[in-house]
């Protein structure tokens, strides 16, 4: 039956032989995935509501952009091996590569953390400069095709298997069928994967929320002159306090500017007013970020952004979950932004696609139902977490922890001051921090007889930020 105002729909299928997926939404996990798709299939269509910007610019199905976000270490590597040379072309329109710990200053839980060498890094950009760096070599691939300012508004198929998309142009109304062999939601936070799926004739998914009551508020400033291998600087929050948790970071972004994010939980949020937006800062454990901003010029505005929860999506718990359809980056699992998750587990579920399309192929039977149960395992750990720690502020809701969550908690507590004077402790926090290693790499025997010591007299000091960091925003030793 047609809608009012929408125009009936055409048939659109892939020449007899031809394989064909579909890929709802077009940010970071949508790309990856087409990038691993169109190397199995004749042809990918990516499906994205948005008219994609021509450069690293804002657009309005990702609001959250306008706030910090770090590709970590273990996700930019799973990015490189999906599309080599993404790294040096995120570096060569501007993005700074920074070692971990040595070009971070980080107050943690339990402390500053010492600038020790070692392995892992991260990358500091706006996240507009991320997704257009991506995009750009995934849409260049040979079978990927973009339908941007389209809408994705059913699935096609039922209980058994979905066979498409009914799609919809959201300038003109006029709609058409996607006929696929996979279908894959990345549409992020705002998925409605799970409602169409019940309107097949699946059951209702199962969902579960955490939610801290976090609310984001960011500015851009004008970096001082000099500054370009200037560190990351964190001030987080410490859940062990009883009070809301607030913190902040300052992110050297392209451009010769700062990102300054501010966050705080239910009963201690930032302000939208610009000129709340450095006593809030000055108010924090550490009023560092706040000394260092004194002098700078403000480039923007404060923006607030109030969605925050974490969300996760069990679609691979259903009795009988469909062949040809899988969840995956925020459709599947969305994290409180302040751990700075999100992108590097959306790289690493690539890299689940890539190794299960490689074993099987995309018309494999089972192949759907395995892979969301292996991108639902990808999603875990980070996931663990993130709850662990939000259910935890004042006013959190959600479920509470279980048992064994909460001895996990005190480790992890524990393991957080040692780490402020501990090199080993040090490098398996940062190892699995950046999705370089496993959560059960805190866990290790030689991690744990150190966590067990404890941390002595460490992490006691001040910020180790050096006189000439100081220096170049006119700001004597501290």
């Amino acid at each position: 039956m047609r809608t009012s105002g929408e125009s009936p729909a055409r048939d659109s299928r892939p020449h007899d032989g031809r394989t064909r997926a579909v890929v709802l939404g077009g940010g970071m996990a949508g790309l990856l995935a087409a990038a691993v798709l169109v190397r199995h299939v004749d042809e990918v269509v990516v499906v994205d509501r948005d008219l994609m910007p021509a450069g690293p610019l804002p657009r309005k199905g990702l609001p959250q952009a306008r706030h910090a976000h770090l590709l970590m270490s273990g996700g930019a590597r799973a990015v490189e091996s999906l599309l080599p040379g993404a790294l040096d072309g995120w570096v060569s329109a501007g993005a700074r590569m920074r070692a971990l710990p040595t070009g971070l200053v980080a107050l943690g839980p339990g402390g500053w953390f010492p600038r020790w060498p070692g392995a892992q890094y991260l990358l500091a950009c706006t996240r507009d400069l991320l997704d257009l760096v991506v995009r750009a070599r995934v849409l260049a691939l040979p079978g990927v095709v973009l339908r941007e300012g389209t809408e994705a508004v059913a699935l096609l198929g039922d209980v058994r298997r979905v066979t498409g998309v009914r799609v919809r142009d959201a300038g003109t109304g006029a709609a058409e069928t996607l006929e696929a062999d996979l279908v894959v939601d990345a549409s992020g936070r705002g998925s409605r994967a799970a409602r169409r799926l019940t309107e097949l004739g699946l059951p209702v998914v199962h969902e579960e929320t955490v939610d801290s009551g976090l609310v984001y508020a960011t500015r851009i400033f004008r970096a001082p002159p000099e500054s370009e291998r200037f560190p990351v600087v964190s001030v987080q929050a410490d859940p062990r306090l009883g009070g809301p948790g607030q913190g902040a970071v300052l992110v050297p972004v392209e451009g010769g500017r700062w990102l300054v994010t501010t966050s705080g939980t239910r009963g201690g949020e930032p302000s939208g007013e610009a000129g709340e937006f450095e006593p809030f800062l000055r108010a924090l454990r550490d009023p560092l970020i706040a000394d260092l901003i004194a002098r700078a010029e403000p480039l923007t505005e404060v923006a607030l952004t109030r969605s925050t929860v974490n969300r996760r999506r069990f679609f691979e718990r259903l009795p009988a979950p469909p062949e040809g359809f899988v969840a995956m980056g925020d459709a599947l699992a969305t994290f409180n932004p302040v751990y700075g998750q999100g992108l590097s587990v959306a790289a690493q579920s690539a890299v689940v696609l890539r190794d299960a399309l490689a074993r099987r192929g995309v018309r494999a039977p089972g192949l759907a139902p395995d892979l969301q149960r292996r991108l639902a395992r990808a999603a875990s750990g980070p996931w663990d977490l993130a709850t662990g720690e939000d259910i935890n502020y004042p006013g959190a809701i959600g479920a509470p922890p279980p048992a064994a969550a909460k001895l996990l908690r005190g480790y992890v507590q524990r393991l957080m001051r040692t780490a402020t004077g501990d090199p080993v402790v040090l490098k398996a926090l940062m190892d699995v921090m950046t999705l370089s290693a496993p959560l059960t790499e805190l866990l290790r025997p030689s991690v744990a007889l150190c966590v067990a010591r404890g941390p002595g007299r460490a992490g006691r000091g001040g910020p180790p930020i050096t006189a000439s960091e100081l220096a170049l925003c006119g700001l004597p030793p501290r």
